[in-house]
């Protein structure tokens, strides 16, 4: 069966890149930066209060029995991500996608040319509040965050 897998190197990233996905009708892996803090682990809970997710996990590494071929890979963008650690993971992304599997790539700071506004903004703005509180002063001022989101795959 199909799983779908989005890749978070931060708690936020997941509905920052991903809240049209999360929003669909299959209920998602999400695996986030196995570095991350405890208070942000913490916040990660809230996530399940807004969507369905079947398994939330913080590894470093895609877990070997998620690496189907009928799976459906979302990883940061490692051509227009800038943080550091967005694109650690988006060159995994590559490397599982120049190895056949189906990835597909997103962005978290909207600045690759195939972003498109979302639907509902406000509910993308709410629980980005409502799940991650501690990253609110991100998302006060700068719209990018809730307003838009994009995905992209590459072909071999």
């Amino acid at each position: 069966m199909e799983e779908i897998i989005v890749v978070a190197p931060h708690p936020d990233d997941e509905i920052i890149g991903c809240y049209e996905v999360l929003k669909g009708d299959k209920k998602p892996v999400i695996i986030y930066g196995g570095e991350t803090d405890h208070d942000r682990r913490m916040e990660t809970k809230n996530v399940k209060k807004f969507f369905d997710i079947k398994v939330q996990m913080f590894q470093n590494v895609i877990p070997a029995n998620l690496l189907q071929a009928e799976n459906t890979f979302y990883f940061p963008d490692p051509s227009y991500e800038t943080h550091p650690l967005h694109r650690a993971y988006g060159f995994q992304g590559e490397g599982l996608a120049r190895g056949g599997f189906n990835v597909i790539f997103y962005t978290t700071i909207m600045n690759a040319p195939y972003i498109h506004e979302v639907v509902d903004p406000g509910d993308k703005k709410m629980l980005l509040e409502s799940c991650y509180p501690s990253q609110a002063d991100l998302w006060k001022y700068d719209h990018k965050y809730f307003k838009f989101e994009g995905r992209s795959q590459w072909m071999f």
